[in-house]
């Protein structure tokens, strides 16, 4: 383990997810601006609709609540052939190719992360979905010591054998919170748009900072719904849990300042 007696270093944590995932032309561009940020960092990965098209292949329904899949025993194979697979070892393989010692897990994987069942929510039940429970930060660190770049599917498991579909946003959240104790964590949020969109057909309406005050506002006017419900809660719990700074930006913006700034 690095001496952490001195100010704490840099480190980014970045989610990528949404359309980027499955263009091949978007997913190259983005891990080459990810190999090119200095200083320790970890990727973490949707891969959602690839995920869709796979399970309609093998004519598996899909179904979401409020941007959050489903998961019984059919769909978490397909999510773990997915992510832990094929879009894993995709992304891994070509950061190897950028000179980034790239290093594939999932939850499971050196126990670093352990969750729950999520129980039924209002009526819901979500299936084979976890809550974390727990992020190993003292394995990620020596991971990170030892200039290996995690790579982290959105699967984790709940120490008795079970693999459990896991948010990718509240993955990244949760890693990003579980570092502070060691780095300056910046979190970054990158998928197809320019940012939060104040409307969803105009690229330019980003909106440049949310809040707490203002992301409610936002939900009850509708301007925000879907699976930006969950990333933007998990981008304000980071911000409340000590991580420096986190943004919700296009993922050609990846390295720059553009984007929505989100502050408690």
């Amino acid at each position: 383990m690095m001496n952490r007696d001195y100010q704490l270093p840099p480190l980014t944590v970045v989610k990528v997810g949404g359309a980027v995932v499955d263009d091949a032309d978007a997913l190259s561009s983005l891990l080459a601006k990810f190999a090119a940020l200095r200083g320790p960092r970890i990727l973490v990965h949707g891969g959602g609709r690839t995920a869709t098209q796979v399970a309609s292949d093998l004519n598996i329904t899909t179904r979401m609540v409020e941007g959050r899949r489903i998961t019984d025993e059919q769909m978490l194979r397909v999510v773990t052939m997915v992510y832990g697979g094929l879009v894993n070892k995709t992304i891994v393989t070509q950061l190897q190719q950028r000179q980034v010692n790239a290093l594939g897990l999932s939850g499971a994987d050196m126990n670093i992360i352990v969750s729950h069942r999520r129980p039924p929510r209002g009526g819901v039940d979500y299936g084979l979905v976890g809550d974390i429970d727990r992020v190993d930060a003292d394995a990620l660190c020596a991971l990170l010591d030892a200039g290996v770049t995690p790579v982290i599917a959105p699967l984790t498991h709940d120490g008795r054998g079970q693999l459990l579909n896991t948010n990718a946003d509240t993955i990244a959240s949760s890693v990003a919170c579980a570092l502070t104790r060691y780095f300056r964590v910046t979190l970054v949020y990158v998928f197809e748009k320019p940012g939060v969109l104040a409307r969803a057909d105009d690229d330019k309406s980003v909106i440049p900072l949310i809040n707490h005050q203002l992301y409610g506002q936002l939900v009850a006017e509708g301007t925000i719904s879907g699976g930006m419900l969950p990333k933007i809660q998990n981008a304000l719990d980071a911000v409340d849990r000590g991580v420096d700074t986190v943004v919700i930006q296009q993922a050609s913006a990846l390295g720059t300042g553009l984007g929505t700034l989100v502050k408690a």
